[in-house]
């Protein structure tokens, strides 16, 4: 299980048809969440969700510019949404964004910050 940050930031978006890596990124699969993400063609290219789980994913693979671009690019969106969180709740897609940024500066994803359970 991860750290409750980390998880409440991971999109669910309960009922979507488009798979957005929520299952994955649950169970720390980072490298299978990015190729699901990165193949569904059925999400724009700015979607808020697709962009916070990728960024996501990407922080926890070390690979933090890209991150870091993933959830500047949802900050910046046209797109304003309430996505629901892997915890239940429901959260507008700047603001987590915007969480998630300050995760990624504070070293939040990195792996030795993982729990098991």
């Amino acid at each position: 299980m991860f750290l409750t940050g980390t998880a409440a930031l991971m999109m669910l978006v309960s009922g979507a048809p488009s798979d957005i890596g929520y299952e994955p990124l649950l169970d720390g699969h980072d490298a299978i969440a990015v190729e699901v993400i990165e193949a569904n063609t059925e999400l724009a290219a700015d979607d808020p969700a697709k962009l916070i789980n990728l960024g996501i994913a990407y922080a926890r693979q070390g690979r933090t510019e890209e991150a870091r671009a993933m959830f500047e690019a949802a900050m910046r969106g046209s797109d304003r949404v309430v996505l629901e969180t892997a915890e239940g709740e429901w959260k507008e897609s700047r603001h987590l964004a915007r969480l998630a940024l300050q995760m990624l500066d504070r070293g939040e994803f990195r792996a030795e910050q993982m729990a098991a359970r």
